[in-house]
């Protein structure tokens, strides 16, 4: 498949969707939609508004990633966050435990990189066809749960969601399209996606 540029749909997304009402622990446990994750589409444009939030910009460990510290700590995956990160489609909470393991085993993930140094597991939740409702270009829908290290961040978990459109892969035609805000079943499982910088 073709990843389609996220942040042009984002930001078609984004001017509908109130930038407040973000249900951050949702987001990264992945129970909200492409057309949720919009809404922060404005967050990562602009820290004044991470800011409004009470989210504290962070320097760059990462040259791939914009991180937050948030003033009020959210509890995801059954546990107490204030440290997250973005990165593209891509939300995550830095938890301080140096063998990210026993949580990918917990949720249930499938390991798709395991080394001394680097491990990254996931599993795809939601994998459906969409008819984006302005340009009514066939896209697929996919939403993944991960969990994993990166080299920039030694003795940190990282574990969220990545949401993404992408288009069919070339002659393949979606089967039938639904609306994007339309739930259907997950299907065959997509590559676990890791985190830049090792």
């Amino acid at each position: 498949m073709r990843p389609t540029s996220l942040l042009p749909l984002l930001l078609a997304f984004g001017g509908t969707v109130q930038a407040q009402n973000i249900d951050l622990p949702a987001l990264m446990e992945c129970r909200q939609s492409v057309s949720e994750f919009a809404a922060l589409a404005p967050v990562a444009a602009d820290p004044l508004k991470a800011v409004a939030l009470g989210w504290r910009p962070l320097p760059q460990g990462n040259l791939f990633m914009n991180e937050y510290m948030l003033n009020t700590p959210i509890t995801v995956f059954g546990r107490s966050a204030e440290h997250i990160a973005m990165a593209g489609g891509t939300i995550v909470a830095l938890f301080d435990m140096p063998d990210p393991r026993p949580l990918a085993k917990e949720l249930e993930l499938e390991v798709g990189y395991d080394a001394p140094e680097k491990f990254m597991a996931g599993r795809e939740l939601v994998s459906r066809d969409v008819i984006d409702a302005k340009s009514g270009e066939a896209l697929i829908e996919s939403v993944i749960l991960s969990v994993s290290n990166v080299k920039s961040h030694p003795g940190k978990t990282l574990a969220g969601c990545t949401y993404s459109l992408d288009q069919p892969a070339e002659g393949e035609a979606p089967a039938s399209p639904v609306a994007p805000t339309t739930e259907a079943p997950a299907e065959a499982a997509k590559p676990v996606p890791a985190m830049p910088g090792g």
